[in-house]
C-alpha cells in the first residue's frame, strides 16, 4: 500500500501533544542525554500522551524514576492543560515525601503545551517542588 501511495481509512483525528515554540530559549540538557541513575530519586523523566476511549480522548502525564523504573507520579484528564503536568509532578513529590529530593533532576522533552513552557528541566529541592 505504501508503494502505491494508498492509506487505510481512519476516522481518527491527528493529535499532537508537543508543540515546540521556536522562539523559546531551550533549557540546557542537565543529563546530557544520559538516562541512567545510580540511586532512586536522582533523575526523573516526564512526558505526556493521550488515549482514545469510547467516551473521548484522555490525556495522561507521568513521571518515572530512572533508577527504579517506578512510576512515581501520574495524572489523567479530559483536557491538555499545564495543570496536568504540574499535578503529575506534585504527585511524584508527594509519593516521595519522606525522602530527601535535594539534587533531583526532572527531565522532560523541550516541547510545551498551554502555558507550561518555562523550562524543560527542573531541580527539586527539599520537601517543596520548585523550578530553577
Amino acid at each position: 500500500m505504501r508503494d502505491q501511495g494508498i492509506e487505510g481509512a481512519s476516522r481518527a483525528k491527528k493529535r499532537f501533544t508537543t508543540k515546540s515554540d521556536p522562539a523559546h530559549v531551550r533549557a540546557p540538557d542537565l543529563v546530557n542525554r544520559n538516562f541512567t541513575a545510580a540511586r532512586p530519586d536522582a533523575l526523573w523523566v516526564a512526558d505526556f500522551t493521550y488515549c482514545s476511549t469510547w467516551s473521548g480522548i484522555v490525556y495522561m502525564a507521568f513521571i518515572i524514576d530512572v533508577c527504579s523504573r517506578r512510576l512515581v507520579g501520574w495524572k489523567a484528564a479530559r483536557s491538555m492543560t499545564p495543570a496536568l503536568v504540574v499535578d503529575a509532578l506534585s504527585m511524584a513529590a508527594w509519593t516521595r515525601r519522606n525522602t530527601s529530593l535535594d539534587g533531583l533532576i526532572c527531565h522532560t522533552d523541550a516541547g510545551s503545551q498551554g502555558g507550561f513552557n518555562r523550562s524543560s528541566q527542573h531541580r527539586l529541592v527539599g520537601p517543596t517542588v520548585g523550578a530553577r
